[in-house]
């Protein structure tokens, strides 16, 4: 072989391998309450052998960035086996954040090792009441539709993860459906709405919906965005307004985003 031939197969493979792209791997933290009464923290845990470098960005509910209290950055260094905690700095507002959390993964070889987890405390008289807050991730464009009887008092928390408006339509029904005469006959019967809701997500934003609205006995909504996230919450047997997770429910999606 020709040594300049050589020479120039070694350089096209050493910049094939130098420029392939890193992974990121994204979690949302969604649902985390402020407000006088109640405050939240995240928890970040490395569980592999090598220093992990995270981004975390923290929104409001309206879709604003919020620092991280005594941690400037967005950045945050991990060594191996460490663990820490932080919070939002929200101290003037009642309401609820959400966190993104991106790992970068330098090589194709290597595998997530951050542990991402979170919980909400609030005070409720004299007692300190936490509940756990789990990890969820976008799908592009989540539904959900099923009977309420079993979720009276739940709220279904959403979260537009992305820069782009999202769309999100909800129905609530007494459980009567109808069907439009076609030339190809179907099926498919659709839901009469006693009350609906058609909102436009701003980019980074978050809102929550009751599923049961004037004794409505069937809820379904459709969204319409690239990365949003759905998550079921449950409220607590208490005066304040606490809600846990409800991991039970389980939406559809078309494509889990990466």
């Amino acid at each position: 072989m020709d040594l300049r031939l050589g020479c120039l197969l070694l350089v096209a493979v050493s910049a094939s391998s130098a420029t392939k792209p890193e992974r990121v791997v994204e979690s949302v933290l969604p649902s985390l309450a402020y407000g006088p009464a109640c405050w939240s923290s995240i928890e970040l845990q490395n569980l592999g052998d090598r220093t992990v470098t995270l981004e975390v960005e923290s929104h409001r509910s309206s879709g604003a960035l919020v620092p991280l209290m005594a941690h400037p950055q967005v950045t945050v260094v991990l060594p191996p086996g460490q663990r820490d905690s932080y919070r939002l700095e929200i101290r003037e507002e009642t309401g609820t954040a959400w966190v993104k959390v991106r790992e970068r993964i330098p090589e194709p070889q290597l595998s997530p090792v951050v542990s991402v987890s979170g919980h909400t405390e609030c005070v409720d008289g004299n007692n300190l009441k936490a509940t756990a807050r789990q990890v969820a991730y976008p799908l592009h464009n989540p539904w959900f539709s099923g009977e309420v009887e079993e979720m009276r008092g739940n709220l279904i928390s959403l979260v537009n993860t992305s820069e782009r408006p999202a769309r999100v339509w909800l129905c609530y029904s007494a459980g009567n459906l109808y069907s439009i005469p076609s030339a190809r006959p179907t099926t498919e019967l659709t839901p009469i709405c006693s009350g609906s809701v058609d909102i436009q997500i701003s980019p980074f934003g978050a809102l929550q919906f009751p599923v049961v609205r004037d004794g409505s006995t069937h809820f379904s909504m459709k969204t319409q965005g690239d990365a949003v996230v759905l998550q079921m919450l449950r409220p607590l047997d208490t005066s304040v307004k606490i809600y846990s997770v409800d991991s039970s429910i389980k939406f559809g999606g078309e494509v889990l985003t990466k």
